[in-house]
């Protein structure tokens, strides 16, 4: 089951605190963006996304369950594999950090 773990309001996040996240699981993250209200069209991936939003937001949809998980800095998303989605960046653009978690 998809889960959104939210970050703590009141501390903003930085890089080193996500990628020290990261790493405190075993995981290498990658970095990427993507400008205002681009969307992605529904796909799957075949391993368990763990993405943290490091700036900016972004909505995933799970046409499945029909949940809509909403996504701001510093909040995690896990996507368990083979997870239907599709995501739409808010007006101001996104900056993740994404790793697979393969075991």
């Amino acid at each position: 089951m998809a889960r959104v773990t939210p970050w703590p309001k009141d501390t903003p996040p930085d890089e080193a605190a996500l990628r020290a996240a990261f790493a405190a699981e075993g995981l290498t993250p990658h970095a990427w963006s993507n400008g205002p209200h681009y969307q992605y069209a529904p796909h799957t991936h075949p391993y368990h996304k763990v993405l943290y939003v490091l700036r900016g937001d972004i909505v995933f949809e799970l046409p499945a369950s029909g949940a809509v998980l909403a996504l701001g800095p510093g909040d995690r998303l896990d996507l368990p594999p083979g997870t239907l989605h599709r995501a739409r960046v808010g007006p101001a653009g996104v900056t993740c950090l994404e790793a697979a978690r393969t075991r």
